[in-house]
């Protein structure tokens, strides 16, 4: 199966839309969220295209496609926007024998782990990264709305062992494979 992770949308309908129109375009089987969803945070500015229930919408028309835990900025109120559960702290998936964290960030890290794995795919500090890290790969995914450090909204893919980094208008910014 083919992944698209997506981090730190912060209710952003444009850049959500953006990154699901890679979704289709890259033929994705499922939607990895990790969190931060639907609200934006003090720390964080307002938005481009704030618009949390168009978020929830578009989110909840494919929510049968949807795997998500929670962020630092989802609550209990976003959760009864959705259609597909947000509260969980971290999911292990296992995919042709590979086990994949998802998590936010925000609790679970490269250094504190809730589990083995070979990937964990994380967001939470808007910085994207894909680096080996001991005996597992860090896929920090960034964010389509607010990315820090310089760079551009971005997005992963995992597919059969190999991940990717993405820019939203699908240029590949680096690859590695398990």
């Amino acid at each position: 199966m083919k992944y698209l992770i997506l981090s730190d949308i912060h209710g952003s309908l444009p850049a959500l839309a953006q990154a699901l129109t890679m979704f289709e375009r890259e033929h994705c089987d499922m939607l990895f969220l990790l969190g931060d969803i639907l609200n934006y945070g003090p720390r964080n500015g307002l938005p481009e295209g704030l618009d949390p229930q168009g978020v929830a919408e578009k989110l909840n028309s494919m929510a049968n496609r949807i795997v998500a835990v929670r962020g630092n900025c989802d609550s209990e109120v976003d959760q009864m926007l959705l259609h597909f559960p947000i509260m969980a702290d971290y999911a292990l998936l296992v995919d042709e024998g590979k086990r994949l964290l998802l998590t936010h960030g925000h609790n679970y890290d490269t250094e504190h782990r809730p589990t083995a794995f070979e990937v964990m795919f994380c967001g939470h500090t808007h910085l994207w990264q894909l680096e080996p890290k001991g005996d597992f790969i860090v896929c920090n995914t960034g964010s389509p709305t607010f990315p820090k450090g310089g760079n551009p909204p971005t997005f992963a893919i995992y597919d059969s062992g190999t991940i990717s980094v993405h820019t939203l208008d699908g240029k590949i910014l680096k690859e590695v494979a398990l």
